[in-house]
């Protein structure tokens, strides 16, 4: 797997582009705006073909440029079924410009696998944050992408529509079982492990809420 990734928009979202080196077919998570003219530029200089636009949830910050650039290449939008809703009537709190509306064309389910050439992401359903939010595991790369789920630190907030710490807190118990060398892209914020995450994790897990 070929991957890039950018810090984008003004709550600084990580916006991933990965692609298989042989087909050079391309996947992007979490397009905030404005992040249409940094993929499209990426692609082209590396001869790679977009073919999925993947949510990991249906906040604004995570799908702003979805209509953009699916309509510059082509490409499909995936989503939660949960939180289609979320983009294709987007109710933009706090957001500083107006959210497009998006129609996904995929629909992302626990244990489903986005596979393009060698790359292999399966799906894990971690509500709390929204009611669809997912993470993202490749097992060959020991990656996961943990959207608003997991941060380094701490996880997504639970005061938001759709949210719910009951679940957060099985979401979040749910990520400890993973081995600790597996590596955590957080949908905002600084690349972690799920060791480093653990020992605060597994308090959660034993009190049965979230902490602070």
């Amino acid at each position: 797997m070929e991957r890039l990734s950018r810090v984008v928009g003004p709550v600084r979202t990580n916006v991933h582009l990965l692609a298989d080196a042989r087909t050079r077919e391309a996947i992007a998570i979490d397009t905030a705006i404005p992040s249409l003219a940094w993929i499209t530029e990426a692609l082209a200089e590396r001869d790679w073909t977009l073919k999925l636009i993947v949510t990991t949830h249906g906040h604004w910050d995570h799908h702003g440029d979805n209509a953009a650039v699916a309509e510059h290449t082509g490409a499909s939008i995936a989503v939660h079924a949960l939180d289609a809703h979320r983009l294709t009537d987007p109710r933009p709190l706090f957001a500083p410009f107006e959210i497009p509306p998006c129609v996904p064309a995929v629909e992302l389910a626990e244990g489903g696998e986005i596979r393009f050439g060698e790359i292999r992401l399966t799906v894990l359903h971690t509500p709390g944050h929204t009611e669809g939010s997912v993470c993202l595991w490749s097992a060959d790369d020991g990656l996961l992408f943990s959207g608003d789920t997991l941060f380094a630190g701490g996880w997504g907030r639970v005061d938001l529509p759709g949210a719910s710490p009951e679940q957060m807190v099985e979401s979040l118990g749910r990520l400890a079982t993973f081995d600790d060398p597996l590596a955590v892209l957080p949908g905002h914020g600084p690349e972690t492990t799920i060791g480093r995450e653990r020992p605060w994790i597994e308090l959660v897990v034993r009190e049965g809420r979230l902490l602070g």
